[in-house]
């Protein structure tokens, strides 16, 4: 998991690169916003789950699903902060970042 959310942020920064080259700062940060928006509910889920696992017995199924819904409502939390928050945003930046580093899991199925 550890992995994945690295990865994650990696991607988002790289792509916050591509967008600052073609379309300047505001792309930039909007791209970069828009991966966190997906990076940071996955890094709490990931802490989450990996405490839950370390306790005597495993992570129960419950457990499991109330940090998948707070990960989605977290997520919706920082779409919608970041739209009202932030004057110059670039929507298409913004969307493009965020769905950059929810696909980059493709880059470790396909690693070997």
């Amino acid at each position: 998991m550890l992995r994945l959310v690295s990865l994650q942020l990696i991607v988002t920064v790289v792509v916050g690169l591509i967008a600052a080259l073609l379309g300047g700062w505001a792309a930039m940060f909007s791209a970069v916003f828009g991966g966190l928006c997906c990076v940071l509910p996955n890094a709490v889920f990931a802490v989450r789950l990996f405490a839950s696992a370390q306790k005597p017995g495993g992570a129960d199924p419950i457990s499991f699903f109330i940090w998948e819904f707070i990960k989605i409502a977290l997520t919706v939390a920082l779409i919608a902060a970041t739209f009202s928050l932030y004057r110059d945003l670039n929507v298409f930046a913004m969307i493009g970042g965020f769905i950059a580093a929810l696909k980059s899991y493709i880059f470790l199925i396909f690693r070997h």
